[in-house]
């Protein structure tokens, strides 16, 4: 029996506008112990912003946090999923285009993200890229 993607993902989606600073996109992160969140243009995915792009694209640049928009350093018109979809298919598009995460998109609006710690988790739940996709966000607060 296929597996569909919305078996897999991680269901809800955190978004932020295209105008968000970046500093807005991060404490959002830290309140919601994640590490990417969907731009969002209304119903429309218009890129995913990571803990990374922000890091490398913006503050190793010496950019300001208040003053950078997501939309500025995201990575832009992302794949996207149906929850339909095969696993099968989100793990060739991972390989094919190098991405770790694919927003999954319902009737335009993104229901969830499915991740490759989400797939490890599906196809060798016993490995150790898989127990530390389970493992709790480590917390030096």
């Amino acid at each position: 029996m296929t597996r569909c993607v919305k078996d897999v993902m991680t269901p809800g989606v955190v978004a932020v506008r295209p105008d968000a600073s970046i500093a807005e996109a991060a404490q959002l992160m830290r309140t919601q112990d994640i590490g990417d969140v969907v731009v969002a243009d209304g119903e429309r995915v218009v890129g995913v912003l990571t803990d990374r792009d922000i890091t490398v694209r913006a503050v190793a640049d010496g950019r300001d946090p208040q003053g950078v928009s997501a939309a500025s350093v995201c990575t832009p018109d992302p794949l996207i999923l149906a929850p339909d979809d095969s696993v099968s298919t989100a793990i060739r598009l991972m390989r094919e285009q190098t991405v770790r995460r694919i927003p999954v998109v319902e009737n335009g609006l993104p229901v969830g993200v499915v991740s490759l710690g989400d797939l490890v988790e599906d196809r060798e739940p016993g490995s150790a890229l898989a127990g530390i996709s389970r493992a709790e966000p480590d917390r030096n607060e």
